[in-house]
């Protein structure tokens, strides 16, 4: 486990996947990340690569040939190497290999850095095409925040307050987790979309063209609250387990498939790519007040 720190913030991270397992603000004694109950969700802060969500018959067809892949990849399975670590800062890489190719014929390194300035922590996801090839991939996040963040407060009393005001459409997903096609409104009040019990019946909330790059947790109780900036991401998911003591907030470059026929890699929504030689990089941050 490696913890970064300093006067504010007390975070903890592990080898497997480079998951964030803590996110815990000093001064107020809270932990805001989810700890993981495995009778509800086993899973702190999953990174989600070579895709995101789901892919038809759980497979990428990459060059005319299909390789199975897993919901969200195979990223957050896999033992990360710690390549660099200070107090405040921590770098894990993850490059492919045999156990890779299976899933994913690209040579490629996949980095996770973590960046912890007072009370900000921000995670940049960098990507090295080290293949003759141009490689195509999708990339996200998948943190889980503790609500409520005090026991004397319900789920209810929370919110996702957006930066500018938004008309909410989700794009709808099977019971599979493809998309259908449908889209379906949110309803907000003003800025805020109210936490519920029943908000996440129909599976995650799905949005593809906000304008907002930011989105904060708070409550009606206090003033605490948590912000995830995803300037770089374009599409944002929003989950939880229905009922579940958590929220997902998700910043995403990609996205799951479509129902239908499935799709060439390099014609997937909203996939990525690298030429060969180059680097991408994305960041998000977590700013806890």
């Amino acid at each position: 486990m490696t913890t970064l720190e300093n006067d504010l913030l007390r975070v903890s991270i592990r080898p497997k996947g480079a998951e964030l397992t803590s996110i815990y603000h000093k001064p107020s004694g809270i932990q805001h990340l989810w700890q993981a109950d495995p009778s509800i969700w086993g899973w702190h802060a999953p990174n989600l690569f070579p895709v995101v969500g789901g892919c038809l018959n759980n497979q990428l067809l990459i060059d005319g040939k299909t390789y199975p892949i897993e919901r969200h990849g195979f990223a957050r399975q896999s033992i990360f190497e710690t390549t660099e670590s200070t107090t405040t800062h921590a770098i894990f890489s993850l490059r492919s290999s045999d156990v890779t190719r299976v899933h994913f014929p690209y040579e490629f390194e996949f980095q996770i850095i973590y960046e912890l300035i007072e009370s900000r922590l921000t995670v940049t996801y960098r990507i090295v095409n080290d293949d003759e090839k141009t490689l195509f991939f999708s990339v996200g996040a998948h943190p889980a925040f503790a609500v409520p963040f005090h026991v004397n407060e319900t789920y209810d009393d929370y919110f996702i307050e957006f930066e500018q005001p938004e008309s909410l459409e989700t794009h709808m997903l099977s019971s599979g987790g493809y998309f259908t096609g449908e889209t379906k409104a949110i309803p907000t009040q003003g800025l805020q979309l109210p936490l519920t019990e029943h908000l996440f019946d129909q599976d995650a909330l799905v949005f593809k063209d906000l304008k907002s790059r930011s989105v904060t947790l708070r409550s009606d109780k206090h003033d605490r609250s948590v912000t995830v900036n995803y300037q770089d991401f374009p599409y944002l998911g929003l989950w939880a387990k229905p009922g579940a003591p958590f929220v997902c907030i998700e910043p995403w470059l990609g996205c799951a498939d479509s129902e239908g026929q499935p799709k060439p890699i390099q014609q997937k929504e909203a996939i990525q790519q690298i030429e060969i030689g180059k680097v991408f990089e994305a960041s998000f941050s977590i700013t806890v007040r």
